[in-house]
């Protein structure tokens, strides 16, 4: 036993080796302004569009509809500031990308109804969808891992030529993501989310939709000006060959979802008023969300944190709010059992004795806690 357990992938993932070879090469020997026409700047710019097409061969793009950013954020928030007039179509329980990024870009929401296992209301999202601007929502929830059921959904969209969105953070390197089948107009996602650096963000703008630059500038074909930071941009394509050829093999995914339901029968079995927040089946592989009635889940984290094991009470971003998770409460459960609700969420490295340590390590602070209390 020992060393620190990581379960706390949702908010980020280590960086591979290769990645970190990557970013460091290009540190060294790419460091020119891939901007310029000399050849060393043109080296970079090479690697840059190698990079472009890594990511796009992962979601079935092609290297024009992507643009580097910053971040997933900074994506969402360039396909809000994108899309047409009006009201856009969205969740109480997206993540603060879209729910702030409506905010800034001045948008106003129209929210569709939400079920208590934390699926979109279909039927309600589609009673909703004429006369808006747009859509924008999430494939794979940051918080419960559910995988929302969107496909009549986007259909109807299209049909009314409707814009699309979709925050792909969670999905993009965890589970297969396909942008002709999915076909939507706009997707973000996050190389840092599948063992990537942070720095770099992905926005997917199908070939013929408006990108109105937040930035203004030539790079990223007049859609995002600024110096591409070509480091970070080298190690997300690294990232995105391996988790391609990682995603080939479904049984790899079958078996971590495996580990994820030991855990939750380890906690659920000791712990008999436990329960899981968010479907059973309806999920990605990545993420449990567990109530434990009577805890206070900064509490649980902060002792999980000293005895080796990270995990989160719901997004990153959020981290530090003593606020309520604004999810778990869209959801309708009560603020007690959100208080007392924690994220354990998986990465392709996790292993079972990790798993099986980390649960020993859980249950015998909450028995702590509640002794205490």
């Amino acid at each position: 036993m020992g060393g620190w357990i990581d379960l706390d992938a949702n908010a980020t993932t280590r960086p591979t080796p290769e990645v970190v070879e990557a970013i460091e090469e290009a540190c060294r020997t790419l460091w020119a302004n891939p901007s310029s026409v000399h050849r060393e700047g043109q080296r970079a710019r090479a690697a840059i569009e190698l990079a472009r097409r890594d990511i796009a061969n992962l979601i079935g793009a092609t290297a024009r509809e992507i643009v580097f950013t910053s971040s997933a954020s900074e994506a969402i928030h360039l396909a809000l500031r994108s899309m047409g007039e009006g009201e856009i179509l969205t969740s109480p329980i997206e993540h603060a990308a879209i729910r702030e990024g409506l905010e800034a870009t001045r948008r106003k929401p129209r929210l569709c109804a939400v079920t208590r296992g934390g699926l979109l209301d279909i039927e309600d999202a589609l009673d909703r969808l004429d006369g808006v601007g747009g859509l924008a929502t999430h494939l794979v929830n940051n918080e419960t891992g559910a995988i929302q059921p969107l496909e009549h959904l986007l259909d109807a969209a299209r049909e009314r030529e409707i814009p699309v969105l979709l925050d792909a953070t969670q999905a993009v390197g965890r589970v297969p993501v396909d942008v002709r089948e999915l076909g939507v107009d706009y997707l973000a996602g996050s190389p840092h989310k599948f063992h990537g650096p942070k720095g770099v963000g992905v926005l997917y703008a199908r070939d013929g939709a408006r990108v109105r630059p937040l930035i203004a500038g030539a790079q990223e074909l007049a859609r995002r000006g600024g110096t591409e930071a070509t480091p970070a941009i080298c190690g997300a394509g690294v990232a995105a060959r391996q988790v391609r050829e990682w995603l080939q093999d479904p049984s790899r995914q079958e078996a971590l979802a495996g580990l994820r339901d030991r855990l939750e029968r380890t906690l659920l079995d000791a712990i008999p008023d436990a329960a899981i927040n968010g479907p059973r089946d309806a999920r990605a592989w990545t993420t449990t969300n567990i109530a434990l009635p009577g805890i206070d889940a900064e509490a649980l984290l902060l002792m999980l944190s000293e005895r080796g094991v990270g995990a989160s009470a719901g997004a990153a971003c959020s981290s530090g709010s003593l606020d309520p998770s604004p999810v778990l409460l869209a959801m309708g459960l009560d603020e007690d059992r959100v208080r007392g609700s924690i994220r354990l969420s998986l990465s392709r490295f996790t292993r079972q004795e990790k798993i099986d340590e980390a649960a020993e390590i859980i249950i015998a602070c909450v028995r702590s806690l509640r002794a205490m209390g």
